[in-house]
């Protein structure tokens, strides 16, 4: 029996007649087909708008799409008509340093604009008249984002490196803001605010990225009714001196991570690798959301469907008379000593055993993505597991194979992948041998030792006739062997099913409530990997296409990054700055797109005529250039710097800190091949 997913058929033809007949659908039709496959694969330089004397740190488009803002560290701020490549007003900002936010006041007419700089300074500008209306200065650092809600007409938010949010209102006679949330207090005095985005079909959600690994995800209507509450309660009552009021109250913040990255962050940071978060943006339809991890890669979450990451504190007590089926025991929600998330399918094994037999197609799918295995073609091979997993997503066999591949690809946050996808494989049939071996190894190479060698046990009785196998020694003494040279502390011990949340920074004294909500985090969806984000801290990610079909992402090797959101297989690379990508600013109704960086340049993106064969921005080996971009995220940073500098380092390692490209894992014959 094959489980896949229902493939959407579109029938364009009968649109286009639709769209003849009535002219109302005629925006609907737009939406609907304007950033499609054969348009991503033409899609080519346009033109480029010169005016700006300073790299490019923002754009925005205006709602209808018709003008486009630009901001500089000139200190000016352009509108350009996009279509005509010419500008309409070019007007100095009155900051006295970079401009690195641009948004256009909602219902305002395209009359107002708001820029935020790295002076500190907010300023709203009335474009009809060339002149800076408002100026705040409450902000103490860099100002890095500016947000609008088009529920709120006459309210934005701005995000700096003070560790603030701060909430405008610009009915306010007294014209000056107030903190929305002040990171400080959960962060310590080291936390800077780096981007914020509200939800476009509820504008009460406000998405804040900060550095470290968590993005925060705010209720802004229940924050502002409990501080009148608050105020309420305070002025009709006496409260004693040690009461403390929270300044949020615990349901309005909700937390997201990479799973593997909170205990990934002591190795960063000696490594001198800063994780932050440096753009958030809410999918069309508000459901999703997106991450540009600055020192890792992007990151996709989903809001509605949520799933806890995959932790292992080993219970000891994990055996109970009854409970789902899991990993071929017997639990009440833990297998091995893991804990499975509540959202984990339950296992119907007579339903998932059949599902290992694919359509010819697929059959044929999954041979090519076998033999790009055997070429040791590791990205192309989870590239084609991955679009037979989209086809397929019940077929245990197609997750544990490109778990193998990501094991051998070894790029940064693999091998957290490889064990998501044996979980997954051991959800759907208990019985995949390979899974379970496979997990083993993912827990011993994501530093989970204990739980590796518990997980190894239980695959030892589960497959004795494995017990005795090479890959099962090798494993085995790798484990001890670590477990041997462990030197952990009784408090080590103590606090080691928190080190995952709690463990960033000695200096820091953060709150229990903080640790709470770190500790309730959801986990990613998806991971798009290829590009680099090191070396600025405003590079974007968006969605592309009015249902958010793909993602896109600047790279500080000059080129930007396209990928198909669902698959995450990467499709397009062009070349978008003779240095670095930041901003990426996809078109509101139509296949076309804004990109600027380091260059003083904007640059407009289209699908090109057919008739135009070569297209010369196109990176052609998207392979080579993914592989090198790892290559840079590990790199020493003097050698990223001389790399930014246009010095070649030669000798740079294929890989992370986790192996190298010619090292065997000594998995046997139980890794080696896949199904």
């Amino acid at each position: 029996m094959f489980c896949g997913e229902v493939m959407t058929t579109v029938n364009i033809t009968r649109d286009f007649l639709q769209r003849q007949i009535r002219d109302k659908r005629a925006s609907g039709f737009q939406r609907s087909h304007h950033v499609t496959d054969p348009f991503i694969k033409r899609l080519g330089l346009e033109a480029e708008l010169q005016g700006h004397t300073g790299c490019v740190n923002c754009l925005e488009w205006n709602e209808r799409g018709d003008l486009l803002a630009s901001g500089s560290d000139d200190q000016h701020a352009i509108i350009w008509d996009p279509f005509r490549h010419t500008k309409l007003t070019t007007m100095h900002t009155g900051h006295a340093a970079n401009i690195f936010s641009v948004k256009f006041l909602p219902h305002s007419g395209d009359r107002i604009l708001i820029t935020g700089a790295a002076d500190t300074k907010v300023h709203v500008h009335d474009l009809t008249v060339k002149e800076t209306i408002h100026m705040f200065s409450d902000h103490t650092n860099r100002v890095k984002r500016i947000a609008t809600a088009p529920m709120w007409p006459n309210t934005f938010w701005s995000a700096a490196e003070d560790g603030i949010i701060r909430q405008y209102d610009l009915r306010e006679s007294s014209k000056r803001s107030e903190v929305l949330i002040d990171l400080t207090e959960f962060c310590g005095q080291l936390v800077e605010a780096k981007c914020l985005a509200v939800n476009p079909r509820d504008n009460n959600y406000l998405a804040v990225g900060a550095n470290g690994p968590f993005v925060r995800l705010y209720d802004i209507r229940m924050i502002n009714n409990y501080r009148k509450s608050v105020g309420q309660s305070t002025s009709a009552a006496v409260h004693t001196f040690c009461e403390r009021q929270k300044p949020i109250p615990d349901e309005a913040g909700q937390y997201y991570v990479a799973g593997h990255l909170p205990v990934k962050l002591p190795d960063y940071n000696n490594r001198l690798r800063v994780l932050v978060a440096t753009y958030v943006t809410f999918s069309p339809d508000g459901t999703e959301l997106l991450v540009n991890m600055g020192g890792e890669q992007v990151y996709l979450f989903d809001l509605t469907f949520k799933q806890r990451p995959y932790t292992f504190l080993l219970p000891k007590k994990c055996q109970t008379s009854t409970g789902d089926v899991q990993n071929g025991k017997t639990t009440n929600g833990v297998s091995n000593g893991m804990f499975l998330p509540s959202n984990h399918i339950r296992i119907e094994s007579k339903m998932r055993l059949s599902s290992t037999e694919l359509p010819a197609h697929l059959e044929k799918i999954k041979q090519q993505a076998n033999d790009a295995f055997a070429r040791q073609q590791w990205t192309q091979a989870i590239q084609l597991y991955s679009l037979g997993i989209h086809q397929a997503s019940c077929n245990a066999m197609l997750y544990g194979n490109r778990a193998a591949a990501y094991m051998k690809r070894k790029w940064d946050g693999d091998h957290y992948d490889a064990l998501r996808d044996c979980l997954k494989a051991l959800t759907l049939n208990p019985a995949h041998l390979k899974a379970h071996f496979r997990l083993a190894r993912c827990l011993f190479e994501l530093n989970y030792v204990s739980e590796a060698l518990e997980c190894l046990d239980d695959f030892k009785g589960k497959f004795p006739e494995q017990a005795q196998s090479s890959a099962c020694d090798c494993l085995d003494k790798d484990i001890k062997a670590a477990l041997f040279t462990k030197t952990e502390t009784a408090e080590d011990k103590k606090a080691n099913s928190s080190i995952r949340f709690h463990s960033f920074n000695r200096k820091e004294s953060i709150p229990e409530d903080e640790l709470v909500l770190r500790e309730r985090s959801f986990d990613y969806k998806h991971r798009y990997c290829g590009h680099c984000n090191t070396t600025t801290d405003i590079k974007e990610a968006n969605f592309f296409g009015s249902k958010g079909q793909y993602v896109v992402s600047g790279s500080d090797d000059g080129s930007f990054f396209i990928w198909e959101k669902e698959t995450t297989n990467l499709v397009r690379i062009l070349q978008g700055d003779e240095s670095i990508v930041n901003c990426l600013q996809p078109h509101p109704n139509s296949c076309f797109l804004a990109t600027s960086g380091i260059d003083p340049v904007v640059r407009l993106w289209s699908p090109r005529p057919e008739t135009e064969t070569e297209n010369g921005r196109v990176v052609e080996d998207m392979e080579s250039a993914a592989q090198a971009n790892q290559r840079r995220m590990n790199a020493d940073p003097l050698e990223v710097m001389l790399l930014n500098m246009g010095y070649r380092i030669t000798g740079l390692r294929g890989v992370g800190p986790d192996g190298s490209d010619d090292e065997e894992s000594s998995e046997g014959q139980v890794q080696c091949r896949p199904s």
